[in-house]
C-alpha cells in the first residue's frame, strides 16, 4: 500500500501551483478583472459563470457551487483520486512525491521527466562553469569578476561560468547530431539562420548567469558581454521551460541562502544581486530584462509579504519605479507591503554597498525607502500639484482609477480618505468600481416559451416594496463574528459527517446563494456528491492555501471542542440546508414577481410560481 503524501509537501507544491495555469491549460480563460472566467466545465450553460482568482488560488462556478484549489480542480476534471491529482500537479511542477511508511520514514517516489530541456540546460551550465576554471582565455573572465569585489564562494554559489569566443563551441561539445541539435536550439542556446540553415552558439564571450526556476533547475541564462558585443546583456529567449514574465534571477539562491525571508529586495540586474550577495544582502532578485510584472508580484508575496525595489534615481529610474507600482496595485492585499527605495545619481546597488558597506546599505533600506502610499501621491503630485481647485480635481481624476484597483479594503479606504484630506473633497459622493467583487448572481431557470400570455391574476401581483430585481443585486459579504453561524455549523457537521451531502438531493438549487459562508457549504456539499469518498482531510486538502482552507481548517478544529450528539448535529444540519432551500425559493418567487410587473408570465411560468409557493414552506431534506 502506498504511504501517506506529506502535508508539508502538499503545500509546497501548492506554493509552486499556479491554479490559473493549471485551469487554463484545460479551459479557455478571459480575463475579466482581476480574476478569469469561462463556460463551466461541470455543468451546462449557455453565459461564463466560472471564476479563476489569481490571487487566492481559487476557482468557483456560481452556476453549480464548484470550487477548490488546482488539487480539487483536478480531481473534478480528469476524474482523479487525490493522491493521483497530487501526482499530477507534481509532474508538471517536476518535483517528486515524497511517501510516509507507516514508521513516519519518507522517500521519494519517482517521476517522469518533465521535459527534455532540463538535461540539456544543467549540461551546458556544467560546461560554461568548466570554462570559466580551464579555458585558455577564462583570464579576462575571471578578472572582470575579480575587479566587481566577487570571491569564488560567490561565483560558485550563483554557478557563475564562461561562455568562450567562437561559433560552436557549446554545440560541439554538447551535440553529436541533429536531432541534439535542435534540443540545443529549442532550449534557446543555438540560435538557426531562417535563410541560410546556418547554426550558431547564442552565448560567446560573456560571463554566463543561469537562471533557475523555483525548484533549483536551470531554466535559461544570462551572459554579460566582455568584448565590444551589443547587447551589452542577452537573455535566453522564451521557451517551453523559461518565461521572462513569470521568473525572477536570483530567487531560488535567495532562498537557499534564508531559511526565513522577513522582505524581497528587487533590482534591475543580475551583477547587483550578485554584488549584494558579495555583501551579506542575500534577499535580492531581479527581473530578466522586462519590466516587473504583476505575475513576479504575485510570486513573490507567496513568499514573503514586504517588497522594496530599488531603482537609480535617473529619470529612467523612476519610470521604471511608476511602471513597477502599476503593477503591484492589483495584487496590494492588506498586509502586504511595497516600498521604493532611489539610489543616488551615478550609484547602483554594486557600486553604492562596495562604498558604504552592508550596514549602511541596510540602514538606507530602512529609513529611506518610501511606502507605496506615499510615492503614488508624490508622483502624481508633480502631474497635479494641489494648490488650487483645477490641481485637486486633476490629482482625485488621476489617482481614484488607481486606488479602485487596490484588492485590500482596508488599504483602499485609506488611500482614499488621504486623497479627500489632499483634495477637500467627499469621494463617498462620487461612483466608485467596487474590486473583486463576485460576477453578479444570474438566475438561470428555465422558462419555458417567451410568448405572452395573460396578464398575472391579483393573487400572484408584486408588492410595492419588493424587492430589487436580481440584476440589482450582488453577492453579499458577511462579517465575521464570535458566535458561529448556523451556516457554518452545518459547514462543520459536514467536514465530519462526509456522508449527509448525499442526503441534500437538490443541491444545485442552493447554487446561486450570494452569501460567502453558504457558498463555501455548497461547494463542500458539490465536491462530495462528487466524490463521496472523500475524508475530512483531502477535503482539507481541497481547499489548502485559500482563504476558505483556512476556514475549512479553524472549523475542522472546532469539532474536537464540542460535545454535541451526532443526532442532533445532523438535525441542526437538515434545519440549515431547508433554511437555505425555502431562501432560494423565496427568491425565484421574488423574481417571477418581478418580472410580472414588467410583462405578462407565460403559463409555463405562472404553474412554476403556484408550484413554488405550494412548496414554501415543506421540508426538503431531513426529518
Amino acid at each position: 500500500m502506498a504511504g501517506l503524501i506529506p502535508q508539508g509537501f502538499i503545500d509546497d507544491l501548492l506554493g509552486r501551483t499556479d491554479v490559473v495555469e493549471v485551469v487554463g491549460s484545460r479551459l479557455k480563460l478571459k480575463k475579466t478583472g482581476k480574476n478569469y472566467s469561462a463556460l463551466c466545465p461541470f455543468h451546462n450553460e449557455k453565459s461564463p459563470s466560472f471564476s479563476v482568482s489569481p490571487d487566492k488560488q481559487f476557482y468557483y462556478c456560481f452556476g453549480c457551487g464548484a470550487g477548490g484549489n488546482a488539487i480539487g480542480f483536478l480531481m473534478d476534471f480528469e476524474r482523479l483520486d487525490f493522491p493521483q491529482a497530487v501526482d499530477e500537479l507534481a509532474r508538471q511542477a517536476g518535483v517528486e512525491v515524497p511517501r510516509e511508511d507507516s514508521g513516519g520514514n519518507r522517500g521519494p517516489r519517482q517521476t517522469r521527466q518533465d521535459s527534455p530541456l532540463y538535461p540539456v540546460l544543467e549540461n551546458a551550465a556544467a560546461y560554461y562553469r568548466q570554462q570559466l576554471r580551464r579555458h585558455a582565455q577564462r583570464k579576462r573572465a575571471v578578472e572582470y569578476l575579480q575587479q566587481r569585489g566577487l570571491s569564488g564562494q560567490i561565483a560558485k554559489l550563483y554557478d557563475l561560468g564562461f561562455a568562450s569566443p567562437g561559433w560552436n563551441n557549446l554545440m560541439g561539445h554538447l551535440a553529436t547530431d541533429n536531432s541534439e541539435e535542435k534540443l540545443l536550439i529549442e532550449a534557446g542556446l543555438v540560435v538557426e539562420n531562417p535563410d541560410s540553415g546556418k547554426r550558431y552558439d547564442r552565448f560567446r564571450d560573456r560571463i554566463i548567469f543561469p537562471i533557475r526556476d523555483s525548484r533549483g533547475r536551470v531554466i535559461g541564462f544570462g551572459g554579460r558581454v566582455l568584448g565590444d558585443d551589443k547587447p551589452k546583456y542577452l537573455n535566453s529567449p522564451e521557451t517551453p521551460v523559461f518565461h521572462k514574465g513569470r521568473e525572477l534571477y536570483g530567487l531560488y539562491e535567495a532562498r537557499k541562502q534564508n531559511r526565513q525571508l522577513d522582505d524581497i529586495l528587487v533590482v534591475e540586474g543580475y551583477m547587483d544581486v550578485i554584488a549584494l550577495a558579495q555583501h551579506g544582502v542575500t534577499n535580492a532578485v531581479a527581473t530578466l530584462g522586462t519590466a516587473t510584472s504583476e505575475e513576479h508580484l504575485k510570486r513573490l508575496f507567496r513568499i514573503v509579504n514586504s517588497v522594496v525595489f530599488c531603482f537609480d534615481g535617473d529619470n529612467a529610474g523612476r519610470q521604471a519605479a511608476w511602471r513597477a507600482l502599476q503593477s503591484c496595485l492589483p495584487v496590494l492585499e492588506d498586509g502586504r507591503h511595497v516600498r521604493f527605495m532611489f539610489l543616488p545619481d551615478g550609484q547602483d546597488p554594486d557600486s553604492l554597498i562596495r562604498s558604504e558597506g552592508h550596514d549602511a546599505f541596510r540602514a538606507r533600506m530602512v529609513q529611506q525607502a518610501q511606502p507605496l502610499t506615499e510615492y503614488l501621491f508624490r508622483h502624481l503630485a508633480e502631474e497635479a500639484p494641489p494648490d488650487s481647485l483645477e490641481g485637486k480635481a486633476h490629482l482625485a481624476t488621476l489617482a481614484l482609477p488607481l486606488i479602485e484597483q487596490i484588492p485590500g479594503s482596508l488599504l483602499r479606504r485609506l488611500l482614499r480618505q488621504s486623497l479627500e484630506s489632499r483634495t477637500g473633497m467627499d469621494l463617498d459622493s462620487l461612483p466608485t468600481s467596487e474590486p473583486a467583487s463576485p460576477p453578479s448572481i444570474d438566475y438561470d431557470y428555465d422558462y419555458g416559451s417567451e410568448r405572452q400570455l395573460n396578464e398575472m391574476p391579483d393573487w400572484a401581483a408584486p408588492a410595492p416594496s419588493a424587492a430589487p430585481s436580481r440584476t440589482q443585486r450582488r453577492p453579499q459579504k458577511r462579517e465575521r463574528s464570535a458566535v458561529e453561524s448556523p451556516v457554518m455549523g452545518a459547514t462543520r457537521t459536514l467536514l465530519h459527517h462526509p456522508h449527509l451531502a448525499g442526503l441534500v438531493k437538490q443541491a444545485r438549487q442552493l447554487a446561486n446563494e450570494d452569501d460567502e459562508e453558504a457558498q463555501l457549504l455548497i461547494a463542500l456539499i458539490d465536491a462530495l456528491q462528487k466524490n463521496p469518498q472523500l475524508s475530512t482531510i483531502e477535503l482539507l486538502a481541497r481547499w489548502h492555501g485559500t482563504a476558505l482552507g483556512d476556514q475549512l481548517n479553524q472549523l475542522a478544529e472546532k469539532e474536537w471542542l464540542l460535545n454535541i450528539p451526532s443526532a442532533n448535529l445532523e438535525q441542526q444540519f437538515f434545519d440549515t440546508i431547508n433554511i437555505l432551500m425555502a431562501r432560494q425559493t423565496d427568491r425565484q418567487i421574488q423574481y417571477l414577481l418581478d418580472k410580472s410587473a414588467q410583462a405578462p408570465l407565460t403559463a409555463e411560468e405562472k404553474q412554476l410560481l403556484r408550484e413554488l409557493l405550494s412548496r414554501r414552506h415543506t421540508p426538503t431534506v431531513g426529518t
